[in-house]
């Protein structure tokens, strides 16, 4: 298994280096730059702003330099000193408008996932065991419902029914009060009652989906001769169906768990702009669209790392799940 994770983390070594410089130059290579972008939105204003002008901040950003003299730059700038480089939109370092948004998303994101485990996988086993009941049929339903309603769409109705029938306004993670507020007891308390309408929001597309999986791959086990053998042997309907069944039904769940990571920092985008979230998803947008370059780029060199990341994790835990993965390593 050793040997597995080295080969591994050495493979990922060129694809993450590929990955930053395609990604910097996918941004960098379009016409146009932050600077000229601020002149348009300038003229729009009625105010010119002079050329004299923009290449003065041409050279205080670095834009006047080439482009693999930036890359090197900032590059190296993230794997020696951790500096993801300045932000022109914020007028801050990268790494201090991204960290603390970040650590919201965090807590989003694995509040929404532990929801999604808890909640699919064992209405996804009793779904397989009960197959054709009236449960079966009612998650099925559920699972279907879940996978065609738009989760932004979810939101909204969600919002709606809150505020109409409750008085309760649950847009964002904080409130007003909250939203710029020290970390304290009550801002800890004020997140957390806000926090459960975006995590079922943001964890029924998943739960549908993790059901259907479960639900699947469990009723193409339970009919197995290993299972038939182990009932032979006496061995308990509640402890067969956990120890073999659902262990082997667990593996494309697992090895699908690779993109959550990547979950935890795109943040389900558009639900937090519906619901007007303070996590990273809609930062990486607005960088984006605003040409902000050494923000757009550290948000996807940060994907790439978690992918590889992820993909490593979900490979081990594949492995220590599955014995035969791990006599084939051996």
């Amino acid at each position: 298994m050793g040997s597995f994770m080295v080969r591994r983390i050495i493979y990922a070594i060129p694809a993450l280096i590929a990955v930053s410089l395609i990604s910097f130059l996918v941004i960098a290579i379009p016409p146009g730059d932050y600077v000229t972008r601020l002149a348009e939105m300038s003229a729009a204003a009625g105010d010119i702003m002079p050329l004299a002008e923009q290449e003065a901040m041409r050279r205080a950003y670095g834009l006047d330099l080439p482009l693999m003299v930036q890359y090197w730059n900032w590059i190296t700038g993230v794997v020696l000193r951790g500096d993801f480089g300045y932000s022109f939109s914020f007028n801050l370092p990268v790494k201090d408008v991204i960290w603390p948004r970040l650590g919201l998303t965090i807590v989003l994101s694995v509040a929404s996932l532990l929801f999604i485990w808890v909640v699919a996988i064992p209405i996804g086993i009793y779904s397989a065991v009960r197959r054709y009941s009236a449960g079966d049929y009612l998650a099925t339903f559920l699972g279907f419902l879940g996978l065609a309603i738009p989760n932004f769409l979810l939101a909204l109705a969600a919002m709606y029914i809150a505020f109409a029938w409750f008085g309760v306004n649950v847009g964002g993670l904080f409130s007003p009060q909250y939203v710029e507020a020290p970390w304290s007891w009550e801002r800890v308390l004020d997140l957390l009652a806000h926090l459960w309408l975006p995590m079922m929001v943001l964890g029924t597309a998943g739960t549908a989906s993790v059901i259907r999986v479960i639900r699947a791959n469990l009723l193409d086990e339970l009919h197995k001769p290993y299972v038939t053998a182990a009932r032979a042997k006496g061995k308990g309907e509640f402890a067969l169906l956990m120890k073999y069944p659902v262990r082997h039904a667990l593996n494309p769940f697992v090895s699908g768990q690779n993109d959550i990571f990547v979950d935890i920092v795109s943040g389900g985008t558009i639900v937090a702009i519906v619901m007007g979230l303070q996590t990273t998803g809609p930062l990486l947008l607005d960088a984006l669209r605003t040409q902000d370059m050494y923000m757009a780029s550290s948000f996807i060199l940060m994907l790439s790392v978690l992918v590889v990341i992820g993909t490593l994790l979900s490979d081990l835990l594949l492995a220590w799940l599955d014995p035969r993965i791990r006599y084939q390593q051996g």
